[in-house]
């Protein structure tokens, strides 16, 4: 049977696209066909509720070993907009961030910082808690996971515990950017492998960690590649239940040596909203797919709740390393703004804590 047939076929009947449907669905580009599709698959899951959240972003520092090709907000010690923050410093972060009313989350990733201990990061995560003792705490990604256990001596699972006790009730998805080695070795050769990042996902869930997934497109991936980073987030997903959402990060290239060295430009609204449709319709286990307004800007993200999103992300407070990147979005924004997006749509706005509930 024609692969694009046998698609449409499944979604009608709610089963599993498999690779060459997918790809099917890729090449066909009927963006219209997929977004009601995509549509359909999550008011399913969620019916009229978007999410967002009033979290903080913290970065802590942007000195990084990796030096990946991919990323423009990293730097070596001694540059002039390196940072480093000191627990003081992230005490008055948290000072302010303890003002703002209903907040729900802190936001923590940062860069490899080559001199930093292991204990540096448990640290800040305890301050974290014992100043904000009813926040969840969001952090640190499995290329961070991975770092943390090299420079410590620990396993993946002794690192994870220990940060767990020290306050972390999920992990964050990203730095999976796409998992293939291949694409890994050009964009961040330094980090953490394919099957890593995967293993630190899988340990986390066993030890009753949740946590986000990611992708990052729109770079010199294949659209090949696209499709088996998702499925191998999906088998993972079946096998543990551990995956909260998934977040689509388009490629900003810009003061990036990937974007220079390739000559890349970012992708367009269209291939954002494609690929958040496809994600959708392929990811069949994950319950939520974040528009991450940063990314995509408001109005695109707005859009992208009738793509099959249910989650703007949230206030976030002070975002860093997107915007080094080039991103032109504002830093934060307001509780209302957000609710206000939701509700032109015809959705029904919902603040969440990191796991969902409502608050």
């Amino acid at each position: 049977m024609n692969a694009l047939i046998s698609a449409k076929e499944k979604i009608s009947a709610g089963g599993r696209l498999n690779f060459d449907e997918t790809l099917a669905l890729y090449e066909d580009n009927d963006l219209l066909y997929l977004a009601e599709s995509a549509r359909r698959v999550k008011k399913r899951k969620t019916g009229k509720k978007i999410f967002y959240t009033v979290n903080r972003h913290i970065n802590l520092t942007n000195i990084c070993s990796a030096n990946c090709p991919l990323c423009a907000f990293q730097c070596r010690s001694g540059d002039n907009r390196a940072f480093t923050l000191e627990l003081d410093d992230i005490k008055k972060i948290l000072h302010d961030a303890a003002q703002v009313k209903s907040l729900s989350e802190i936001h923590i990733v940062s860069s490899l910082h080559p001199d930093k201990n292991f204990s540096y990061y448990v640290d800040a995560v305890k301050l974290v808690k014992k100043i904000l003792p009813h926040v969840g705490i969001n952090a640190f990604t499995p290329v961070e996971i991975v770092n943390f256990a090299k420079i410590s001596g620990k396993s993946f699972a002794e690192v994870l515990k220990e940060l767990i006790s020290a306050g972390v009730t999920s992990l964050a998805g990203g730095g999976a950017e796409i998992l293939s080695d291949r694409v890994r070795e050009i964009i961040c050769p330094k980090k953490c492998s394919a099957s890593e990042w995967l293993e630190v996902m899988k340990i986390a869930h066993k030890l009753g960690l949740k946590t986000n997934a990611s992708i990052m497109y729109g770079h010199i991936e294949t659209i090949q590649e696209r499709i088996e980073h998702l499925i191998k987030l999906r088998d993972l997903q079946d096998e543990t239940g551990g995956f909260m959402a998934m977040i689509l990060f388009p490629f900003h290239p810009e003061n990036t040596e990937l974007g220079k060295k390739f000559n890349l430009r970012r992708v367009g609204s269209w291939e954002n909203l494609k690929m958040l449709a496809l994600s959708r319709l392929v990811l069949d286990n994950f319950a939520h797919f974040k528009a991450f307004w940063v990314m995509l800007t408001l109005p695109i993200a707005q859009l992208a709740l009738n793509f099959g999103a249910d989650d703007l992300d949230g206030t976030i407070g002070e975002e860093k390393i997107i915007h080094a990147a080039g991103a032109k979005s504002s830093a934060g924004i307001t509780r209302q703004k957000l609710e206000k997006i939701i509700s032109e749509c015809g959705y029904r706005p919902v603040k969440r804590d990191s796991f969902y509930n409502a608050l």
